[in-house]
């Protein structure tokens, strides 16, 4: 699904990490580790798009990069990247609109990620826990082949936690990929790629 070769990173002087390469194939997790600052999130960026490297490559099974992180990558930061200020219904809407979800994703959404109580609410009224959930959300309701997550249960407890574990592995069943920064593991199989020590 996804090919990294040779690549570097930096932050301004530092270099994160050097000719670092790996592959995802479908159906699978690879799991980020490596200490704070080795280059986890930063890898992401660049997977993502984000971030150009200083050198090397990424490219993606049969379809040029910038088409396939158009259409087939969802991006999760340790951020939700949520308005604070809109209700979780408008938000899910907006998303869900922006991402081309139908209404019937948005629905199976709400339902998988038990939302339908929160819609009312602001979303800067919901804890972190539920703004994760509701970050979840767009994955759900408009499906895309890789998932890139940086640090994706940090906000959850032990029940949320298992819950979206299930929901991960339900989309690598379905031939999806998952790369996900983490500091505990996963709780499903996953392959790891330690990043380094950081600094």
């Amino acid at each position: 699904m996804l090919t990294a070769a040779a690549l570097t990173v930096s932050r301004g002087e530092r270099v994160l990490f050097r000719d670092l390469s790996f592959s995802l194939a479908s159906g699978e997790a690879l799991a980020l580790t490596g200490a704070n600052g080795a280059g986890k999130t930063s890898l992401l960026r660049t997977l993502a798009g984000f971030i150009r490297p200083d050198a090397g490559t990424v490219a993606f099974a049969d379809i040029e990069p910038a088409g396939a992180r158009a259409r087939h990558i969802h991006w999760l930061g340790h951020l939700d990247g949520l308005k604070g200020a809109r209700t979780a219904r408008d938000e899910l809407n907006f998303q869900a609109q922006w991402l081309g979800a139908s209404a019937d994703g948005v629905a199976a959404a709400v339902d998988v990620l038990a939302l339908e109580p929160l819609l009312g609410l602001e979303v800067r009224k919901l804890s972190a826990g539920q703004r994760r959930r509701l970050a979840f959300a767009r994955l759900v309701a408009a499906p895309r082949p890789i998932w890139l997550l940086d640090e994706p249960f940090a906000p959850l407890d032990a029940r949320w936690r298992a819950a979206l574990g299930l929901l991960m592995q339900a989309h690598l069943d379905k031939g999806g990929g998952i790369i996900a920064a983490v500091h505990d593991p996963l709780p499903l199989p996953a392959r790891a790629l330690d990043i380094g020590a950081g600094r």
